[in-house]
Formats: structure tokens, sequence, C-alpha cells
């Protein structure tokens, strides 16, 4: 049961990151692509029907975290204090610059706005990439299972590392490059002419920088932390996340080559799938790995609800899960093909 309820957590956060990814990403190469103030128009047109409703999947694997694993909840958001209310401020910023830059028609109100769009979807994507480094490298948790760091200490790896060290800045960076390319590939598919072809460069150079970022990465991982290949190890089938992942990032390159716009999007989003399944399979059964002691570590077992809990929570998790489906492909089928602007 508590396996299931990891591979749900994951699930949830990592449909998150395909579906609000590509607005961050839209949001990090916008001021690249869109040069003038139809193109600016059509690339928030884009994404302006659905970008609230794709934040519901990080509200819901939150609420499910707190459900299925309230020990890893707690101590997560305790100890990553500061970085979640950054993430909070950051996600209120976006929003506002999406709803407030029409209300005025000045140029300096929507360059404003503009300004702080991009920015905090490229900060979001950064931060969001940092998370996931902290993750794979662990905090130093304590017998209770809880911690503290802070923002950086050295800004090297060890048993009391800081938010920010080579390790999670460089998954950061990672995850800037892999969220451009994705949302670059969307603003691709749901545009025409000049601003397509802008977003499609766009995205080919920031899968170049993907391939460098991502080999380096993989790279680190082992050295920094070397526990994270154990299942591979005990159980080689996992390897087929890491290979699907490899190949996926090969096939949106390919794609991308051949201006299939549809094809490239949809390659990036199974790119983040794989990369996320890679991560899950590897961490498991540790939630929070603890880098000064790993008897310390919260696990799927001693930071789980009681089994009778995540026995009931089963079937409104499996009812609110369909609806949230239904929801998501009546939306994004109600607002398909490309951008049509009217007269304003």
């Amino acid at each position: 049961m508590e396996t299931f309820w990891y591979v749900a957590v994951t699930l949830m956060l990592a449909v998150f990151v395909v579906l609000d990814g590509f607005d961050f990403g839209l949001g990090i190469v916008y001021a690249f692509v869109a040069k003038n103030e139809a193109d600016r128009r059509a690339a928030l047109a884009a994404i302006g029907p659905i970008w609230n409703g794709n934040e519901v999947w990080l509200i819901a694997a939150g609420g499910l975290l707190f459900f299925a694993f309230p020990k890893a909840y707690s101590a997560g958001f305790s100890g990553f204090y500061l970085a979640l209310h950054l993430v909070l401020w950051l996600l209120i910023a976006r929003g506002l610059a999406l709803e407030l830059r029409s209300h005025v028609d000045h140029a300096l109100w929507r360059q404003f706005w503009d300004v702080a769009f991009a920015g905090a979807s490229l900060l979001l994507a950064v931060v969001f990439g940092v998370a996931l480094g902290n993750l794979i490298r662990g905090v130093p948790l304590n017998p209770e299972g809880y911690f503290f760091v802070a923002l950086w200490t050295n800004f090297m790896t060890g048993p009391e590392p800081g938010i920010l060290d080579w390790f999670t800045v460089l998954f950061g960076a990672t995850s800037a490059a892999i969220l451009a390319m994705h949302g670059a590939n969307f603003l691709a598919m749901k545009t025409e002419g000049q601003l397509r072809n802008r977003a499609r460069r766009a995205a080919w150079l920031s899968g170049s920088a993907v391939v460098i970022l991502v080999g380096l990465a993989l790279t680190a991982v082992p050295f920094v932390q070397p526990l994270f290949f154990l299942n591979y190890a005990a159980h080689p089938m996992g390897y087929i996340f890491p290979v699907l992942s490899i190949a996926t990032l090969v096939a949106a390159l390919m794609i991308r080559r051949r201006d299939w716009d549809a094809g490239a999007f949809s390659a990036t989003s199974l790119l983040i799938l794989t990369m996320l399944a890679s991560t899950a399979w590897g961490s498991y059964p540790n939630i929070l790995i603890a880098t000064n002691d790993p008897a310390n570590s919260l696990t799927v077992t001693n930071a789980t609800a009681g089994v009778y809990g995540l026995q009931i929570g089963l079937w409104w998790f499996l009812i609110g899960f369909i609806l949230l489906i239904a929801y998501q492909a009546c939306a994004h089928q109600a607002f398909r093909g490309k951008v049509k602007l009217g007269a304003h």
C-alpha cells in the first residue's frame, strides 16, 4: 500500500511538471521569441485559458503527500520553509502578471508585467530543479526526522549542506533548460509565422543545452549520492526509465529538426515523465535521504499514515484523479489548435 501511494504522489508531481512546465518554459523563452506586442499577446493567449488549471496538480500532489506521508510532509515543509515561501510568492507574481498585464493600456505597465512573468517563470523552473537536487542529495535529518538547511553554506555537498550548492544549482539549470525546450515546443505548436519559427529555434538551442546539462547531472549523481543506484543494481529492470529518458531526448531533438511541433512537444513531455520516473526508482523507498546518518532517512514505511486511512483514501483518490483527468482533457480539448487573436 505504501508503494502505491509513493507512485501516486510521484505521478501527480510528474503530471504537474509536464502541464505547468510548458507554462514555465514559455515564460523562460518569452522575452527572446516575442518581439512585438502581437507576438506577446499570441504567446500569452497560448496558455491563458489553461495555466491556472495546470497548477491544480501541484495542490493535489501536496494534499496527497500530507495524507499518505504526513511525517515527510511536515519535515519537508519545516525544513524548506524559506524555499517554499519563495515558490508561493513566485507563483503569485506569475499569476498577477498573466491577469493584470492587459488591464492598463500603457507600454510601461505591460513591460513591467512581462518582466515579472518571465522572471518568475525562470526562477520557478530553477527552484523546482534545485528541490529535486536536494531530494537526490539528501538533507541532514535528526533522529526525530526533522532538519534545517541554510540557503547556502560553503556551496559544497556534504553532511551539512545548504539548499544551494554546486549539485543542486546544476539541477536547477538543467530543469530550466528542459522546461525552456518544453515550453518552446508548446509555443511552436500553438502559433504560426515568425513567432513559431523563433520558438522552434529556441527549442533547438535549449535542447542543445539540455544534452550538456543532463550529461553533467548524470555524471555528478553517483559521486554525490551513491545510494541512488542501489535500486538499479538490485532491480535492473528499472534501467528502462533512464534508457527511455535518453531515447526521448534524442527523439525530441530529431523531431525538432523535422519541424514536427506536436511530436516534439510529446517527446519533451515523455522526457520529463521518464526522468522523474528514473528519480523515483532510484530514491525508493526513501522520501528524504539523511546525509548525516542513513538510519535517519524518511522512507515509505516510517513516514506513512495508518493502513486503515490509506485504504479508505484509495477510493477518494481514484475518484478525484478521474475527475481531474476529465477536467484537464475537456479544457485542453476546448482550446486545442492554433491561437487566434481577436481585435484588441
